[in-house]
């Protein structure tokens, strides 16, 4: 399922600070995995930072996403610089649907001027993407268009009938 995070660029953060509220976000979230670890993540997260700084001060990130994939997570993470930095919703908690991932994906923009940085952090680690990342999956039963949440069920549960 596709999801969605805005990070407050410039004034509100340096480009240092915003990759490192990026890299908390991506490590607490692949931490909930039984099989991957935080510290991959961070890892890859280091491996990336001198891309993902630049991506960040060149406004690139405002316009382009960092992709995480990882298990049912398909998470889209901008940023948001200038004035509008000044009054956003961040949403830093974890994503959820990584608990089952086996294995996870960070694709980086590979924005011009910055390609070639870019696809030299993703040669650091091989979590790192520079590629597209592939299309957010639909929960079956969101393809077969069954709600999310049966209500009556939720009704009965809160009212006790």
């Amino acid at each position: 399922m596709l999801r969605t995070r805005t990070i407050a660029a410039a004034p509100v953060r340096s480009a240092s600070d915003t990759w490192q509220v990026i890299t908390d976000l991506v490590a607490d979230t692949i931490a909930v995995s039984a099989t991957c670890s935080r510290q991959e993540a961070e890892a890859a997260m280091q491996a990336a930072a001198p891309a993902g700084r630049m991506l960040i001060a060149g406004g690139h990130l405002d316009r382009r996403p960092l992709v995480l994939v990882a298990g049912t997570v398909h998470c889209q993470i901008t940023t948001v610089s200038g004035t509008p930095a000044l009054r956003a919703d961040e949403n830093l908690n974890i994503i959820p649907g990584a608990a089952t991932a086996t294995t996870f994906t960070i694709y980086l923009p590979a924005a011009e001027p910055l390609a070639q940085v870019v696809t030299d952090a993703v040669a650091r680690h091989p979590r790192l993407s520079a590629g597209e990342p592939p299309a957010p999956q639909q929960s079956s039963a969101t393809m077969a268009g069954a709600p999310l949440v049966d209500i009556e069920a939720l009704r009965r549960a809160v009212t006790g009938r």
